[in-house]
């Protein structure tokens, strides 16, 4: 595979959340902002590993939930991660941010350290879903929120859940019409997944939880792309809409196979072809980073062959798919040395399209698009 270029993206999680919502798998901490003082001085101590300042076109502080940090510590973070990311002219800065937490105060400390755009973890407009996925706002704070944003100059992307216990597909279109007039640039519609290790997967268990029917779950996925496409919106990636020219950039780093930075407890990054990630207990994290020892868990270098197969689902991912000639070039692989007889099989079957220039999803495809992607790997 030809040469990897150095990383112009980075990724910083912040695990820090008021409550673990049941749903939730990810690697957070809830009811600990005891360590966030300690959390501040570790990013310190493992950015100081980079060596030398690594400037960014993209950078993405994720969670948890970065604005649970106090102002004074999330601005040192912002400053700290300045020192040794420096975002080049242009660079696109994400925040993630529950709707509660979004102040005329934190949008000013966010804005005077060069962040522009919030990701806003909405999830629903309706009370009940809210109350059933364990959120602590209402769509009144949704809809203030992006307000707020849009006052201060950021860009804002909502995040939404569909397929909770008991939706109905007319509900579900309600959340996606509300989202709509937010006025939000950009929307990311998830289904509803019960994930091993989340209280919600115990209650699907135990019988307290049923998931959506399945043809009722396409439905909804389908209602969301028609609805916000009517809207104006472009859907350029299995789980993404944004208006015109407010694509995330950051995300789309992760689309195209290049590298990134990365750093915080359970972060993962990948630099030069080679794959790591950090512990996921912030304490352990915590413990691990302040010793001077790595935080690193799990390392694995990728052969050309498995970061072409990975650079081929991750492209396949865009609703644009996957330009022929430029992945061989990109790659050193064509598709067909990687993945002829899939593709073949899967044209039959009507869940891909081979224009024989380009390769990508149909609409049918994309309703079960995680499932093509074991046969690719």
């Amino acid at each position: 595979m030809p040469g990897h270029a150095e990383p112009r993206s980075a990724y910083l999680h912040v695990p820090f959340c008021a409550h673990r919502c049941g749903y939730c798998n990810f690697a957070v901490i809830a009811g600990r902002e005891d360590l966030a003082g300690d959390y501040v001085r570790a990013i310190e101590a493992e950015l100081a590993s980079l060596g030398r300042p690594r400037p960014v076109e993209t950078l993405y502080f994720g969670g948890g939930t970065p604005t649970r940090l106090p102002l004074e510590l999330l601005e040192r973070l912002c400053q700290v991660t300045r020192g040794w990311f420096p975002p080049e002219p242009g660079c696109e800065w994400t925040v993630e941010a529950n709707p509660v937490d979004v102040t005329q105060d934190l949008l000013a400390v966010l804005v005077s350290c060069g962040v522009n755009r919030l990701s806003l973890g909405g999830q629903s407009f309706q009370p009940g879903k809210l109350s059933l996925l364990e959120r602590d706002h209402d769509a009144g704070q949704i809809a203030r929120a992006v307000d707020l944003c849009q006052e201060h100059g950021l860009e804002c992307s909502l995040d939404l859940i569909f397929a909770a216990p008991g939706e109905t597909l007319r509900a579900w279109r309600g959340d996606v019409d509300q989202a709509i007039a937010t006025g939000a640039g950009h929307v990311s519609t998830y289904g509803l997944t019960f994930e091993k290790g989340a209280a919600f997967w115990s209650r699907l268990v135990g019988g307290d939880l049923a998931e959506v029917d399945e043809d009722l779950q396409r439905e909804m996925y389908l209602a969301a792309i028609d609805g916000l496409c009517e809207a104006g919106f472009e859907h350029y990636e299995v789980s993404n809409f944004a208006r015109p020219g407010r694509r995330s950039r950051h995300n789309q780093v992760y689309w195209s196979g290049a590298g990134w930075y990365a750093a915080g407890p359970g972060a993962a990054r990948y630099v030069d072809g080679v794959r790591e990630t950090n512990h996921q207990s912030t304490t352990t994290y915590l413990r691990r980073v302040l010793a001077g020892e790595s935080p690193v868990a799990f390392r694995e270098e990728l052969t050309a062959e498995q970061e072409a197969r990975e650079q081929l689902v991750f492209g396949l991912r865009r609703i644009e798919g996957v330009e022929r000639s430029e992945f061989a070039e990109r790659t050193g692989f064509s598709i067909d040395q990687l993945a002829a007889g899939q593709v073949d099989r899967f044209c039959e079957l009507g869940l891909l399209e081979d224009t024989k220039d380009r390769l990508r999803l149909t609409r049918e495809g994309l309703l079960i698009s995680d499932a093509l992607w074991p046969e690719f790997l």
